[in-house]
């Protein structure tokens, strides 16, 4: 299942968001537009829907409370909404499912959040199957305090959305946790978004499909790191800690050995970025996956999500910010995919490249040499004006 379209009233810097989705996106903009508060409406409603622990007032309370989430630009109107369309394949014509949530202060005594609307709807169906409040919330004022989308015994006709949305992986690895994660001690931060017990969560799965993992990874990185010749999993004798162990190609065969603290760190961010491709099929959302790695591995980011995908039955839609011109070379990302953030004295707005752009790429210009440049200003000039 895919995210088609997203609809957004309110957002942190977005008063009006209208987009549409790809399988793979490429969010563009300055530093401070929106990119991160773009992805957190995802990492927002995975916490809504998390099996243990979530809920609405919980992921409200993780960001600071509503006044954090509300845009600064929505002088007169105090409701967030967002609103997800959802298709099976991007290619069909009609929406599988649709849900809509608004929420907002109560405006009486202590100052509640409440849910102002739910709804579920589901392929082309008149009738929703969720349309709240109800006459239940109104006996009730309690029930305006939770989602449907956080109880299992309400969610039933509609478990698929909640599923998806707790599946859904934000990363943003960061190598030095990972290589220096027993140094640092065994307190991760919930969901590990940057890595540090990405070694653990290999170890915690079953051999076959980690070793299988492991075997399409290894194939990949293959094709992008040059003398890498294979990849596996190994635990301690003494310890059991775990580790990733590669071999390159040298003239003294076990000499070419290397374990996961001696990776590079591009190294490491890439196997971290194909292991999060392949291990389900709901929503990735990457932020700069080209840190720590050169502008030749960079260039085939696309190409290399590209293949893995193909080495796994799991087909994974993918959300990715990034700054990096050496990425938007790459002349196979699709020009419907990529959002361009603008920020205005009224917040900041999302849109499609327009028709001007769209020309100047199809003659030849990257993506990065037409949209980067409006992103801000030109860094060396202001560092000028500086010193």
């Amino acid at each position: 299942m895919f995210i088609s379209r997203i609809k957004l009233k309110n957002w942190r810097n977005f008063r009006e968001v209208d987009v549409n989705l790809r399988e793979y996106t490429y969010l563009l903009g300055a530093n401070a537009s929106g990119k991160s508060n773009l992805l957190d409406v995802f990492r927002f409603l995975r916490d809504i829907s998390k099996h243990q622990g979530g809920g609405l007032q919980a992921a409200l309370q993780k960001r600071g409370g509503l006044s954090k989430l509300r845009c600064l630009h929505a002088r007169n109107d105090p409701e967030i909404e967002i609103e997800i369309f959802f298709k099976h394949n991007l290619s069909d014509k009609d929406c599988c499912w649709r849900y809509v949530l608004a929420f907002r202060h109560e405006g009486t005594g202590a100052q509640r959040v409440i849910v102002t609307k739910e709804q579920v709807w589901k392929n082309k169906s008149k009738k929703p199957v969720l349309d709240r409040p109800d006459s239940s919330d109104d006996k009730d004022p309690e029930l305006k305090t939770e989602t449907h989308l956080e109880q299992k015994r309400t969610n039933a006709k509609f478990r698929e959305i909640a599923d998806f949305f707790n599946e859904t992986t934000y990363l943003h690895l960061v190598p030095q946790l990972l290589k220096y994660s027993k140094e640092l001690g065994g307190y991760k931060l919930e969901d590990d978004p940057f890595g540090q017990g990405f070694l653990e969560k290999i170890a915690a799965t079953y051999k076959n499909v980690r070793d299988s993992r492991l075997n399409k990874i290894q194939r990949v990185l293959e094709a992008a790191i040059p003398q890498f010749a294979e990849l596996k999993f190994e635990q301690d004798d003494i310890t059991g800690h775990p580790h990733l162990a590669a071999r390159y190609v040298h003239y003294r065969p076990r000499a070419g050995w290397q374990r996961e603290d001696q990776f590079s760190d591009g190294t490491l961010r890439l196997i971290g970025l194909m292991w999060s491709l392949i291990e389900n099929n709901s929503l990735l959302l990457l932020e700069e996956p080209e840190l720590s790695l050169n502008d030749a591995i960079v260039r085939r980011i696309p190409f290399l999500f590209h293949r893995i995908q193909r080495e796994t039955s799991r087909k994974r839609q993918i959300i990715i910010s990034t700054h990096s011109e050496a990425l938007l070379e790459n002349k196979g990302i699709d020009l419907n995919g990529v959002l361009f953030l603008e920020v205005g004295s009224d917040g900041t707005k999302i849109r499609h490249l327009d028709n001007d752009e769209i020309n100047a790429i199809n003659s030849g210009f990257s993506i990065g040499e037409i949209v980067l440049p409006k992103t801000g200003y030109n860094i060396g000039e202001q560092l000028n004006f500086i010193f």
